[in-house]
């Protein structure tokens, strides 16, 4: 009898802290939610951009941007966060506060494929093909797509790929 009331507390106790835990990771939902949204308002500015309504693209970057600030709030170590940040800030043409964030996010994770694709991008755009090169450096052993991407864009750099 002694036996099933310590198993039975026990499986209480046990449940109870999955539910705290369920609990507190609400917060963790709330934040995966902002960036996810953002993710979500980020593909749908490319869609617009491709369909050359910039302006349209530009206002859902700008509010993706603000929902990934607030994201970034709660999770400062979080380089995706970061990476797209500086993805917004430089699709409405902030190029400094965008190679900030990018270069933040290297910081946390210097070896994040997206960032260096994203900065060569930026470094392409604002005439520094060497630095553009340096990311396509590291970028090198990946075997990502994000290098066949960048390389492209260093070698057409005439045209406006990105």
């Amino acid at each position: 009898m002694k036996n099933i009331l310590i198993i039975v507390l026990s499986l209480f106790l046990s449940s109870s802290l999955m539910a705290a835990g369920s609990d507190s990771s609400s917060g963790d939902s709330s934040k995966n939610s902002l960036y996810e949204d953002a993710v979500k308002l980020v593909k749908r500015a490319g869609k617009l951009e491709k369909k050359e309504k910039t302006e349209k693209a530009k206002k859902l970057y700008s509010q993706a941007f603000g929902k990934l600030e607030k994201a970034h709030k709660s999770d400062k170590k979080n380089p995706d966060i970061l990476n797209y940040m500086g993805f917004t800030s430089r699709k409405v043409g902030n190029f400094d506060q965008a190679e900030k964030f990018y270069l933040k996010g290297l910081n946390i994770n210097p070896n994040h494929n997206g960032i260096n694709e994203y900065l060569g991008e930026l470094y392409v755009q604002t005439n520094r093909i060497e630095k553009a090169n340096e990311r396509l450096e590291v970028l090198k052993n990946c075997n990502c797509k994000e290098y066949g991407e960048l390389e492209l864009i260093i070698k057409t750099r005439g045209s406006k790929v990105y």
